[in-house]
């Protein structure tokens, strides 16, 4: 889920008394995000350059590709450190079927994301407190985030649908073969 890591890094950072621990959160976020990109590596590489298509918009893969080819660290690197919208997953995936070496693309979703999470880290230790303050007491960012938790949830469930129905059609080409 987007913002899913970064939510709950600034969650756990914010509910305990500021010291050391939140750099055992920053390390347990990139872990985590990690190991999802690895995940998405091993069904990439399985998949390979013409089954990426039923996780990734073609027009999406032929940009990426292009891009890849060219500097495929910075690509990867600069996508760890994006909020979504931008879609780190599908840099990931394509990387992978392109077949980029994965030591170098989990080292650099390690250290894009130990970045990232390390930067909300420190954002939540200076600013978390006010934050929550404000948000106990502010009717209108109630109201925001039960626009977000919509927004989520209408954009799981079409995602869910889109590839439901992508499976459909790899099953009805898979029985005319």
């Amino acid at each position: 889920m987007p913002f899913g890591n970064d939510f709950l890094l600034i969650a756990l950072i914010t509910s305990n008394k500021p010291g050391p621990i939140w750099i055992v959160y920053v390390v347990v976020c990139t872990l985590g995000s990690m190991l999802g990109a690895l995940i998405d590596d091993l069904l990439a590489r399985k998949a390979g350059e013409k089954g990426l298509r039923r996780f990734v918009d073609p027009n999406q893969i032929r940009k990426l590709t292009a891009k890849i080819q060219k500097q495929a660290g910075w690509v990867i690197f600069t996508s760890t450190l994006l909020p979504p919208p931008f879609p780190f997953t599908a840099v990931i995936m394509t990387a992978a079927a392109l077949q980029h070496p994965r030591k170098k693309l989990l080292l650099l979703v390690f250290v894009g994301r130990l970045l990232r999470f390390t930067l909300i880290g420190l954002l939540a230790l200076h600013f978390g407190n006010s934050l929550l303050r404000y948000a106990r007491t502010s009717p209108v960012f109630e109201y925001m985030l039960y626009v977000i938790i919509a927004i989520a949830v209408v954009g799981s469930t079409l995602t869910l649908l889109k590839w439901t129905k992508g499976q459909k059609k790899v099953k009805s080409k898979k029985e005319k073969v």
